[in-house]
């Protein structure tokens, strides 16, 4: 992922600091509820009790000495059971037991692209089935996947940048023979709720979409494909969309059935990213956002 800020960072990071950063990650909708306190607060005395002191002592024993890289990632590779335990953490308020978690890892030898591969996407999906199975709802989706992004933008020193309130702007967009937007809507709901400014295309037109990223800028455009006959569409709009973008350094991820089964075609269709589900789409658009922005300065 790139050069990220020294491994203790958050520490530097006051709470009052984070608090005020928060609302670039979760939209005033959410953050302002009345409930939120008290959902928040039942979670708190169990991640206090339970969670942190669990995760803090599954990674306190001495690594051995210059182990070979795989086996180093094999050892430190988050189980499903600490996978729950951080989606569990960042449904709470504790930010800093999160960041404290993904440092020590860190700081064991693995990058912070092997973290968010093997620990910080998987979270976000994990929230997503969460919410499938119901054992939480839209809000919770949208505090933890707000905090995730948070944790991105706090290791990749982008979040006190000035653009972050201006530039987090995404457009949602189905590809030409997709009549299908549900997905695409879905996600564009929790980009809005997790703080992003989303515009919409679903008219599947290739010049409307062309034309709306040659008009505005965006930092991140979301495509959705309903099946593989729409691929050679899809790879000829991503063409124009880099040709054409006010954004040269813009960020496309795309969705759909194909790319769940096979993530590895996304590459193949000319695109950064991909996600199985819309938690995990907020994070990829943050991910591309803090990428990104060298090319801005």
């Amino acid at each position: 992922m790139g050069q990220m800020g020294n491994a203790l960072h958050l520490q530097v990071v006051d709470r009052h600091t984070l608090q005020h950063f928060e609302k670039h990650f979760i939209s005033p909708e959410i953050s302002r509820r009345h409930d939120i306190a008290i959902r928040q607060s039942d979670l708190a005395r169990f991640v206090s009790n339970e969670i942190v002191p669990r995760l803090m002592r599954l990674h306190t024993e001495v690594v051995p000495d210059a182990p070979p890289v795989e086996s180093l990632i094999d050892a430190l590779r988050p189980s499903s059971a600490e996978i729950d335990a951080l989606a569990h953490i960042v449904l709470g308020d504790d930010l800093e037991a999160a960041a404290t978690y993904v440092t020590i890892m860190r700081d064991r030898g693995l990058s912070m692209e092997t973290l968010y591969i093997e620990l910080l996407e998987p979270t976000a999906r994990h929230l997503g089935e969460m919410w499938d199975n119901d054992e939480c709802d839209f809000i919770d989706v949208t505090i933890g996947v707000g905090r995730l992004q948070k944790l991105l933008a706090i290791f990749n020193e982008t979040y006190a940048l000035p653009e972050l309130g201006t530039r987090r702007r995404v457009l949602m967009a189905t590809t030409p023979g997709n009549q299908h937007s549900f997905g695409a809507s879905m996600i564009e709901r929790l980009l809005s709720a997790a703080g992003w400014q989303v515009d919409a295309e679903y008219s599947g037109n290739a010049d409307d979409i062309v034309n709306a990223v040659s008009h505005h800028w965006f930092a991140v455009i979301g495509l959705t494909a309903g099946s593989d006959r729409q691929l050679e569409a899809l790879k000829s709009i991503i063409v124009e969309i880099r040709k054409e973008s006010q954004n040269e350094a813009i960020g496309i991820m795309v969705g759909g059935p194909m790319f769940t089964e096979n993530p590895a075609m996304a590459s193949a269709m000319g695109a950064d990213a991909t996600a199985p589900n819309a938690p995990t789409a907020v994070l990829a658009a943050q991910k591309l956002f803090d990428l990104a922005v060298p090319n801005w300065r």
